[in-house]
């Protein structure tokens, strides 16, 4: 009886090597992707009373919480944003919102014909320093 070899298919010089791979992938869960999303931190940028220059936000928003007043401008996504360097002013008044416009729309079409009290943020600037003589060019 003879017994079988492997050793007579296999040159001496070559090694046989056994590459296992991971059947499944490590990639952990797909339901809940990273936990809870990241915070958008909108609100109040700058508070009543603090002094601000040109350009800096004084409140994000995604509905119509808060209104542009004197000096402020309304970005295209509810940013508030002061227009000139001054101090900011908070107030509370009555709105005569525009119908025609997409958020006015969007937010107050239930409330048509109603009273409704908003915060408005204003910039008022501050008194210029007066130190400049104006020179004559010619």
């Amino acid at each position: 009886m003879q017994r079988f070899s492997l050793q007579h298919l296999i040159p001496e010089q070559s090694f046989l090597t056994i590459i296992r791979n991971a059947k499944k992938k490590t990639g952990g869960s797909t339901r809940n992707k990273g936990g809870h999303p990241r915070p958008k931190h909108r609100g109040w940028r700058v508070q009543d009373g603090h002094y601000v220059s040109e350009g800096t936000l004084l409140a994000t928003q995604r509905t119509t919480r808060f209104h542009p007043g004197l000096n402020v401008g309304f970005g295209r996504n509810g940013t508030l944003f002061a227009m000139e360097h001054g101090k900011v002013y908070v107030t509370c008044e009555m709105i005569d919102p525009n119908w025609e416009h997409t958020w006015i729309q969007r937010n107050y079409a239930n409330r048509q014909g109603q009273t409704i009290y908003k915060k408005y943020f204003n910039v008022v600037p501050e008194e210029q320093h007066k130190r400049f003589r104006l020179l004559d060019t010619n």
